[in-house]
């Protein structure tokens, strides 16, 4: 509960900040009506400055040292403060008074850190109270627990993992109910071999009836790590609707949505060229775009567009590419770190061969390697691929086949659940990942 209070407080405290001095200006500086003025307006913009630099600065979700906290709190409230002043630098006007754009930024800081403290203590109560039991064969199991301490959509933990042949050879009459009862239990997972055995079946009922909540091992991962378990993919491969292709309102919506945040991309794209023009003139001499064949929607390969990032003849070979390759220049060092070397692929999406959202298209030749050895592979093909994805934001890069694997978990999870809210979901989480320099 306390997890997920402190989101609604973070939020809520930067409308009450803003709003409080600026009606304690117009009453008692500028003697004006606040809610009657232009005022009113651009301080709702400013809440909403604010709200992007805390969320993308992590809020409230920050690494549990004091000082990165104290670091964020202030990075989040200066960034807020610093974003308002330079719209009111480029209107050449001054939209709100500085006691209030400053006098937010100080009253902020100690507000983020007493809500970043309220997360903390939120989720150590949710570990507490979602204790795990695992019934399931070691490949099902495997990792578990490192799933949860590294990419949990919730915190659970592990407290007991058993194999369900082992289980049922102990000597006791019921030894489930007796595990799940002595490690004091919230919830049971159960994989297929599991419920196969009516034995395990029969006492997961009683121990339902006893208020632990039961998953299948899919649906624990589903709901707590935000992905599908390998041994479930090829299984379950055709067991759902995807939003594109079994909801024509949604892939209609997805596609103007694509178009119009495309264009203001393009916008970008105009403004930013002189500047990485001028740049690769001393760190990254060469063209300056880089062409690569991908594998689209429906498996038609396209060509997609990047600014260079590597020597000009090191991008060439096919080779998995790291996070610290070698192979990348000083300047394409900064345009992959500050992720504008994406940019030129605003000119895929308004082709239709990219959207904003969707799996990451890969080369033709991992994807006829991974179809091989993944029958299932294929069904990542089945909608257009994203300039950003679920599988980027929980996994990052992909550096080796089984890096593929474990994303194509992730790519699963995201066509099952396809929709515009995970979509704009997937597009928070990339904006901060962006602002917070990790991740691609």
């Amino acid at each position: 509960m306390l997890s997920r209070l402190a989101p609604t407080a973070l939020y809520a405290g930067i409308v009450a900040a803003v709003v409080g001095l600026s009606k304690l200006h117009a009453a008692e500086v500028g003697t004006y009506d606040y809610t009657g003025s232009p005022r009113f307006a651009w301080s709702v913009a400013f809440i909403g400055v604010l709200a992007v630099a805390a969320y993308g600065t992590g809020l409230p979700d920050v690494p549990r040292t004091r000082r990165t906290t104290v670091l964020t709190a202030l990075a989040a409230a200066a960034s807020g403060a610093v974003g308002m002043s330079l719209i009111q630098l480029l209107a050449g006007d001054a939209l709100l008074p500085r006691f209030v754009v400053f006098g937010a930024g100080l009253l902020l800081v100690p507000w983020y850190l007493l809500v970043v403290n309220l997360a903390v203590d939120g989720r150590t109560l949710d570990e507490r109270r979602d204790r795990v039991v695992v019934v399931a064969e070691p490949s099902g199991g495997a990792g578990l627990q490192h799933d949860l301490d590294v990419t949990a959509e919730s915190a659970a933990l592990v407290v007991a993992s058993v194999e369900p042949h082992a289980m049922e050879a102990v000597g006791r009459e019921r030894p489930l109910e007796d595990l799940v009862r002595a490690e004091g239990a919230t919830v049971l997972v159960i994989d297929r071999v599991a419920q196969e055995l009516p034995s395990l079946v029969s006492q997961a009922a009683t121990l339902h009836g006893e208020g632990i909540r039961v998953r299948t091992l899919s649906l624990f991962y589903e709901e707590w790590l935000g992905k599908l378990p390998i041994a479930e993919l090829e299984r379950v491969a055709m067991m759902f609707d995807i939003g594109e292709v079994h909801r024509q309102r949604y892939t209609r919506v997805k596609r103007i949505v694509d178009v119009v945040l495309g264009a203001i991309g393009t916008i970008a794209l105009v403004l930013v060229v002189p500047f990485i023009l001028i740049a690769n003139l001393f760190g990254n001499r060469g063209p300056l775009l880089y062409r690569q064949t991908r594998v689209g929607k429906a498996g038609k390969e396209f060509r997609i567009l990047k600014f260079r990032t590597m020597y000009a003849d090191g991008e060439q070979g096919g080779a998995w590419t790291g996070e610290d390759d070698p192979r990348i220049t000083r300047f394409g060092g900064v345009l992959r770190r500050s992720h504008l070397d994406e940019l030129p692929q605003v000119v895929n999406i308004l082709r239709g061969e990219l959207s904003i959202v969707g799996p990451r298209p890969e080369q033709p030749h991992y994807v006829d390697e991974l179809n091989e050895k993944l029958p299932f592979y294929s069904m990542r093909h089945l909608v257009r691929p994203g300039l950003t994805g679920w599988a980027q934001i929980k996994y990052g890069y992909a550096g080796d086949e089984r890096d593929a694997l474990e994303k194509l978990q992730y790519e699963f999870f995201y066509l099952r659940r396809q929709s515009l809210s995970l979509d704009l979901r997937i597009v928070g989480r990339t904006v901060r990942s962006v602002l917070g320099g990790d991740g691609r």
